[in-house]
């Protein structure tokens, strides 16, 4: 079978542009390093759980499940290979919401997943790259709808 494009008479159809809410921009030291501190290491769990549903709401087209993000390392953090494996999949997920911000993807999912060893950087690295993509729609309030690219 071809890859054909539907076409009308006079053309191509135009794609309706996509849009998503816009994140919230954290600091991540604080992210990383001052609230985990404070709260026990509970801000964490609140924190990844916040990223996933932001990123599902930035851009529709992910199918990312929050709550069982969560749950993986709530449950799964002794086998050590699961939560590398969410993390790896959070780096990917931040670097479709990137190409979706129309950003030149930086964020590796590897450097998400194995940063976990030094000191626990990935949640520094992963909400650096989440800002990222936070900046691209400047002036916006979290929550607020921007256009995706496609």
């Amino acid at each position: 079978m071809a890859d054909t494009q539907p076409t009308t008479e006079s053309g191509p159809i135009a794609v309706a542009p996509q849009y998503g809410l816009a994140m919230k921009r954290r600091g991540p030291v604080a992210v990383w390093l001052g609230l985990p501190l404070i709260t026990l290491g509970i801000y964490q769990l609140v924190w990844y759980y916040k990223i996933h549903k932001e990123l599902n709401e930035h851009d529709r087209r992910q199918n990312l499940s929050p709550a069982g993000s969560l749950l993986v390392l709530l449950f799964l953090s002794w086998t050590l290979i699961a939560p590398l494996i969410s993390f790896h999949n959070t780096g990917k997920a931040i670097a479709n919401a990137q190409r979706a911000a129309g950003l030149q993807v930086t964020c590796s999912p590897a450097a998400s997943t194995w940063l976990a060893f030094v000191f626990g950087l990935n949640v520094w690295y992963m909400q650096r790259e989440l800002n990222r993509v936070v900046e691209a729609y400047p002036g916006t309030t979290p929550g607020t709808q921007v256009p995706l690219a496609v």
